[in-house]
């Protein structure tokens, strides 16, 4: 449907000001963050009946049923990605509303409301470099992605959640996005159809297309990065495994 960016970005950022209101009402920690992705989660989940109740979801917040599977379209949402930023009063975390059609990362909308910002896979535009950054989990950086910095040369900017960093790409805050020990589809279904609107390049770590809507949700690596850095980063994920 043409308008399905426009809806995931509608989603995006309405889940996003009730998440602001929510942090705004007080409350730390594990209760802030579980009150915020539930809250967050029924909301999403409602809108999409409502606009799109032919098509399948498969959401971290709610059980999978696996109906999707049969589903050529399936939303695959994160309602809070980055619960551990967001419980902590910081800027680094988002929600994610994308669309894989056949598999594909087809449209989504990733907003980053502490930030006042909202990128979808219509609008996205690939902002200007400044320099040879990887962003990397502040909490957990892999060490694939260590190694691949010190080939590369590249800055470690640690950050926060999957499409904190994923958007950070696309900005120009940072240039290469490294992952491996695992994500889920939601960590990335939405930020992969925003960054390859704009043009970056997204991949496995080994150069093969990323495929969603499979039964298993995991997805063990992610490579993003802006295009003309592809070839030098696959070569030294390589040589990494070598």
């Amino acid at each position: 449907m043409s308008d399905d960016a426009a809806l995931a970005r509608a989603l995006a950022e309405e889940a996003g000001a009730l998440l602001m209101r929510i942090r705004a009402g007080g409350g730390d920690g594990k209760a802030l963050g579980a009150k915020g992705d539930a809250e967050a989660n029924t909301l999403l989940l409602a809108r999409l009946a409502e606009a799109r109740p032919e098509d399948g979801v498969l959401s971290e917040e709610a059980a999978d049923d696996h109906a999707r599977l049969g589903k050529r379209r399936v939303w695959i949402i994160d309602p809070l990605d980055g619960t551990r930023e967001y419980s902590e009063g910081r800027e680094d975390w988002a929600v994610h509303v994308g669309l894989s059609v056949d598999g594909v990362a087809a449209a989504g909308a990733v907003a980053l409301p502490a930030l006042g910002r909202c990128h979808d896979s219509k609008s996205a535009r690939l902002g200007a470099s400044a320099g040879l950054r990887m962003v990397v989990s502040r909490t957990r950086p892999p060490a694939l992605a260590q190694i691949v910095a010190a080939a590369l040369g590249a800055e470690l900017l640690p950050m926060g959640s999957a499409g904190a960093k994923a958007m950070a790409v696309l900005e120009g805050r940072a240039e290469i996005y490294v992952h491996e020990g695992g994500q889920h589809q939601w960590d990335n279904c939405a930020p992969v159809a925003v960054a390859l609107a704009a043009g970056l390049h997204c991949s496995r770590i080994d150069g093969s297309a990323l495929v969603y809507n499979g039964a298993a949700t995991l997805i063990p690596d992610l490579l993003m990065c802006r295009p003309e850095l592809a070839g030098a980063a696959l070569a030294a994920i390589r040589d990494a495994y070598a």
